[in-house]
C-alpha cells in the first residue's frame, strides 16, 4: 500500500501535470482501505474540490475502477445507475480518480480536481505514473 513518501512522490508529479497545463488541482491519495494518505490544495484551486478529490481516490479504490470508467457505467440505463447515492454520498462518478496498482494489485488511489473531467484524468493519470 503508498506510504506517506509515496503519496508525496505520486502529489509532486501530479502538481507538475497540473502546472504544465495551468489548472491549479486539488490531489488526494488514499490507502487500500481508501483512507487519505495527504492531499494538496495547490494555490488558487477551487475550495469546493477539496472534498470531490478526496471522494474520488475513495471511489477508485472502493470500487477498482477509474471514476472516468464508472462514470460511463453509472449514467440512466446503465448497469451502476444510482452508485453515487451509495457509500454515503462518497461515491463520485466522474473523471479524475484512479486505482494505484502495485504487483497488479490495487493498493491506493489517487483522486483530483479542479478542472475539466479531461484535465483531472490527466493529472491523475500523471499522479498514478509516480507510483
Amino acid at each position: 500500500m503508498p506510504n506517506l513518501n509515496d503519496a508525496k512522490r505520486i502529489i509532486a508529479a501530479a502538481e507538475k501535470k497540473a502546472a504544465e497545463i495551468g489548472q491549479p488541482m486539488n490531489i488526494a491519495v488514499a490507502d487500500e482501505g481508501g483512507n487519505l494518505i495527504a492531499h494538496v490544495r495547490m494555490d488558487g484551486a477551487w475550495l469546493g474540490s477539496i472534498d470531490i478529490s478526496i471522494k474520488k481516490a475513495f471511489t477508485s479504490r472502493a470500487f477498482d475502477i477509474s471514476t472516468r470508467d464508472l462514470a460511463t457505467h453509472s449514467q440512466s440505463g446503465d448497469q451502476f445507475f444510482g452508485i453515487h447515492a451509495s457509500n454515503g454520498g462518497r461515491v463520485m462518478i466522474f473523471a479524475g480518480g484512479i486505482p494505484l496498482k502495485r504487483d497488479g494489485k490495487v493498493v491506493g488511489a489517487i483522486g483530483v480536481s479542479g478542472g475539466s473531467g479531461e484535465q483531472d484524468h490527466a493529472v491523475a493519470e500523471a499522479g498514478a505514473a509516480a507510483f
